[in-house]
């Protein structure tokens, strides 16, 4: 009797709830996903150790959760390769070299950005061993379609987050809609399953009568969705009463890179992006610098309370926005805090700062709420 091909055991790195939705199209094509432990300080370390010392954190994080997954019994790991200026397009020879270097036999496999659809579907064949166009389609969409729910999940959680009551109770709600969502394996049961999941964080008790402040967060993509490199700054802000908007989320990628054209509704990321940054910022200059600097403009136009910039030490994308935002104070008149993060950024610092720039939002809020009424008086 012939024993029962073994499935291989692939894993990517973590990046906030990704590994859900890519576990998902995994399972779908015959192939185990491994979800290596959640980013923690044992990761840093590990990576840290390992990596040159000039290296932005996110590398050091990608490079800590692969030999965490190599050593829990991985066959494959999976990286995510970039062109253009970032250095993102170097991580993957890089991290390979340093895996060899360590003596680990894992394979590596690389889906590179921007080739859309064909890219995800050279991927899932090449892992697989298949060529089945339909499934391949269908694994993909599923997983598109888990992003999207997970970012909404994001926005529903920091609504209630700044409005609740007794604190943490958001957090415990939101991690068994996680669940329900993680445990949908066909179209019919995600739609049920995001159903439940958007009731169960609604049982959050709230104060409606809250004072709020809304802030957008931009930056490298990772370090705004990633809970463990950011410090959980969603979740430190919502204990201040502050709800927070992602700029630069998983969902939003998809439709530049991978949803074509056809399918897509209204203006994306990237094209309001080049849209609004024209006046500071004619061209990419790699990384998501465009995308930060058209955020200032459009949260301004929007009326938000503040922007925060979270990027990498030694990003050169991120360091060119930042130098960039004092030039938009002339037609921007919004508060920004820029974060520069990395492996020795401490705790009780990173909150004083978050502290501080609330406080200062609040003041210039009722500031221009106490104009704006005096003005309607006058006008009486």
């Amino acid at each position: 009797m012939n024993k029962e091909k073994k499935k291989l055991k692939v894993a990517f790195p973590h990046m906030g709830t990704i590994y859900i939705a890519w576990a998902s199209a995994l399972k779908k094509v015959g192939v185990e996903p491994y979800i290596p432990p959640y980013t923690s300080k044992k990761t840093l370390s590990i990576g840290t150790k390992h990596s040159p010392e000039a290296i932005c954190l996110p590398y050091k994080l990608i490079l800590g959760n692969f030999i965490e997954a190599i050593e829990g019994g991985a066959d494959y790991v999976a990286m995510i390769s970039s062109p253009g200026c970032c250095r993102l397009g170097e991580y993957g020879n890089c991290i390979y070299n340093a895996l060899t270097d360590l003596g680990y036999d894992a394979k590596y496999i690389e889906l590179t950005l921007y080739d859309g659809i064909k890219g995800m579907y050279n991927f899932l064949r090449e892992l697989s061993g298949k060529n089945d166009p339909i499934l391949f389609i269908r694994c993909i969409v599923f997983a598109i379609k888990k992003v999207f729910i997970l970012d909404e999940m994001v926005n529903l959680l920091s609504y209630y987050r700044a409005r609740e009551i007794k604190i943490g109770e958001a957090e415990k709600h939101y991690i068994k809609a996680l669940e329900m969502i993680k445990d949908a394996e066909n179209g019919k049961q995600l739609k049920k399953a995001k159903k439940l999941a958007f009731e169960e964080i609604r049982k959050t008790k709230i104060d409606p009568q809250r004072e709020v402040l809304h802030v957008d967060l931009t930056g490298e993509i990772y370090m705004v969705c990633d809970t463990f490199s950011n410090q959980d700054i969603e979740k430190e802000l919502g204990k201040m009463g502050v709800q927070t908007r992602r700029s630069l989320t998983i969902s939003g990628f998809l439709k530049d890179a991978i949803i074509p054209k056809i399918f897509r509704k209204g203006e994306t990321h990237l094209q309001r992006a080049v849209r609004m940054a024209k006046p500071y910022l004619m061209r990419d200059i790699g990384g998501d610098s465009l995308e930060c600097v058209s955020d200032v403009a459009f949260a301004d136009e929007k009326g938000i309370d503040g922007i925060i910039h979270i990027s990498p030490f030694t990003c050169m994308p991120e360091i060119m926005s930042q130098n960039i935002f004092p030039a938009m104070r002339e037609n921007c008149d919004i508060p920004i805090l820029p974060l520069i993060m990395d492996e020795q950024t401490g705790k009780a610092g990173y909150l004083t700062r978050l502290e501080a720039f609330t406080d200062l939002m609040r003041r210039r809020k009722r500031k221009l709420e106490a104009k704006n009424k005096r003005t309607a008086l006058a006008a009486v």
